[in-house]
């Protein structure tokens, strides 16, 4: 086998074997940089690109197939769409030049990958693996992580794969998951893409008896998965308040608010005595979701946007740093809340059509590792 064909190979398996929702597994994408550090040239370094992240991915032709009830053709092409800022970004940033210039390049690369525009799509980022490699350590785990991650582009990329190594042995021996909060509980579900689309008060009755199973086993707080409520209305409100009248119980919940230009997905806090949206997403599945195009034609729909705001919230004393489905896979939504240092992440998803891959797993996995990264409570609630 040729040496770009070995690198190219290499770069499908770290893809496969890092994201396939085991969060132990995670800190295997610290290879990526190696392997695009010592291409040997631009297109090869496009292709190991390539063949990574379409193997991080590899869900995604499948999940839209579900989404849209079509064939794989759709998928596939949106899949390689998608791969296009992470290959192009990697494939203009590489330099043959080796040493400190190479790691500068890398470094240029994961963090145009890890913020806005080209973060939008920057799934399977290597850094995410910072928590199972050095859990609790925060901020200084971060850039000890960056910090690996650039070491592996240069001639020192054994010595820095033998310490990385060293630490993720340690971590695994020692692993303990995200602990949860005192009395909170998350809700996972698995009603399909029934959910938030059934409004029937039988479908609502269904969320509400297992909230009180939760409350009769001692949660005060209990997380219903996204888009768990539906379209929020005056009914629902109603319905929700008086059902919890009597309770100390405070629900959150997803839903959709919906408006003139499009729509809000939120997360709803509910109790006895009122109801308010705590969350407005700040990244919503590009094209499915978030359609921004939509506006430049002087159309209407689509999930609005909500790029920089509440990156941490206020619910009973806490403060949270809320994560809906998307932001689970990409840097910047995370990174921007521990900025406000949060006392807990909750991270909620409806995954029904992910069904047949690992997409559901791999948010998973990346919500503990950032919460173990900063030594945080996890609260999850996901519908399958």
């Amino acid at each position: 086998m040729s040496h770009a064909g070995m690198l190219i190979g290499l770069a499908i398996v770290v893809g496969i074997a890092g994201w396939s929702g085991h969060v132990l597994a995670l800190p295997v994408a610290f290879l990526f940089p190696a392997l695009w550090a010592f291409s040997r040239s631009r297109l090869v370094a496009a292709a190991v690109s390539a063949g990574y992240f379409l193997a991080a991915s590899r869900g995604l032709p499948q999940g839209v197939a579900n989404f849209y009830a079509s064939d794989l053709w759709p998928g596939l092409l949106l899949w390689i769409a998608a791969s296009s800022s992470f290959v192009g970004v990697h494939a203009a940033l590489w330099t043959k030049r080796p040493g400190r210039r190479r790691a500068l390049r890398y470094l240029a690369a994961a963090v145009l990958m890890a913020l806005p525009p080209f973060g939008i799509v920057g799934w399977a980022h290597p850094i995410t693996a910072a928590g199972v490699v050095f859990p609790g350590w925060g901020w200084f785990g971060l850039a000890a992580a960056a910090a690996g991650l650039l070491a592996m582009t240069t001639k020192w990329w054994p010595a820095a794969a033998i310490v990385l190594g060293g630490f993720w042995l340690w971590s695994a021996a020692t692993w303990t998951p995200p602990s949860l909060p005192d009395e909170w509980t998350g809700v996972d579900l698995e009603l399909g893409q029934s959910l938030g689309r059934d409004v029937t008060l039988e479908r609502q009755q269904e969320l509400l008896a297992a909230v009180r199973r939760k409350a009769g086993e001692g949660a005060r707080i209990v997380v219903l998965p996204e888009s768990a409520l539906g379209f929020w209305t005056p009914t629902v409100d109603r319905l929700w308040r008086h059902e919890l009248g009597g309770t100390a119980v405070t629900v959150v919940a997803g839903a959709a608010i919906v408006g003139h230009d499009g729509y809000d997905n939120v997360l709803f806090e509910v109790w006895a005595e009122g109801a308010t949206i705590l969350y407005r997403e700040r990244m919503p599945v590009p094209v499915s979701m978030w359609q921004p195009w939509r506006g430049w034609l002087g159309q209407r729909g689509g999930a609005r946007a909500h790029f920089f705001a509440n990156p941490v919230v206020e619910l009973d004393g806490a403060r949270i740093a809320p994560l809906i489905c998307y932001e689970q896979l990409v840097v910047w939504p995370v990174l921007l809340s521990m900025l406000f240092r949060p006392s807990v992440i909750v991270a909620t998803g409806n995954g029904w059509w992910t069904a047949g891959t690992s997409i559901v797993a791999i948010q998973n996995a990346s919500a503990i590792a950032w919460a173990r990264l900063f030594r945080l409570p996890l609260v999850t609630a996901f519908n399958r």
